[in-house]
């Protein structure tokens, strides 16, 4: 299967070496994670795309100087919404009915049980529901990026208050959750390039019940 060989393929590049990859296939790595399933369409989240030089080089001490961040060609910012509102929960499904020329009450009554359930959460269980949803898409697009043979980077290794300050994100009801270096691989300097792809013992891994 093409996609279990590419992410045989993929590992945490250590060390990429500047190359820029095609605006084109950032692009459908961008495409991957707006496609990727979330809970009830929602979607909770947005994704920063940044290719800016300068603003790299900001983002690399809060990264805790992290070199992808700078030898990368891209890196894909996943932010979640801070929180559910009604208006945030009303859009999504507005737009929804549009694209599919419904009425805009077509799904009034399924989205008032939705509303129930998230808005009656506290602030802090909804943002935790907004980022897995994040998680989601990012995980998609590691592995779109593994089957357009794009070496791409997962972080979590920065501070998510300095990071969202500069880029403004508290103002736009946004969280920084995951970064993404994309670029590729340096044939020198990074340690785990070569070594063996190792997983947890796929018989304690899965669990079958027939």
């Amino acid at each position: 299967m093409e996609l279990i060989n590419a992410l045989n393929w993929r590992y945490a590049t250590k060390k990429m070496n500047g190359e820029q990859v095609a605006d084109d296939n950032v692009q459908q790595i961008v495409t991957a994670a707006h496609l990727a399933p979330t809970s009830s369409g929602l979607q909770p989240f947005e994704v920063i795309v940044v290719s800016n030089k300068e603003l790299k080089e900001k983002i690399q001490p809060i990264a805790y100087g992290q070199s992808q961040i700078i030898d990368g060609s891209h890196l894909l910012i996943f932010a979640s919404w801070d929180k559910y509102t009604d208006e945030r929960i009303d859009g999504i499904f507005d737009h929804m009915n549009t694209e599919r020329g419904l009425p805009l009450n077509t799904t009034d009554e399924y989205k008032a049980t939705l509303k129930a359930q998230l808005l009656g959460m506290p602030q802090e269980q909804q943002a935790a529901h907004t980022a897995k949803q994040a998680y989601i898409g990012f995980g998609t697009a590691i592995a779109a990026a593994a089957m357009l043979k794009v070496d791409a980077t997962p972080m979590e290794g920065f501070v998510n208050n300095d990071l969202d300050e500069l880029l403004g994100l508290k103002a736009k009801g946004l969280k920084s959750q995951t970064i993404l270096a994309l670029g590729y691989r340096a044939t020198e300097g990074d340690w785990l390039q070569g070594m063996k792809k190792v997983r947890r013992p796929k018989e304690k891994f899965v669990t079958e019940i027939k």
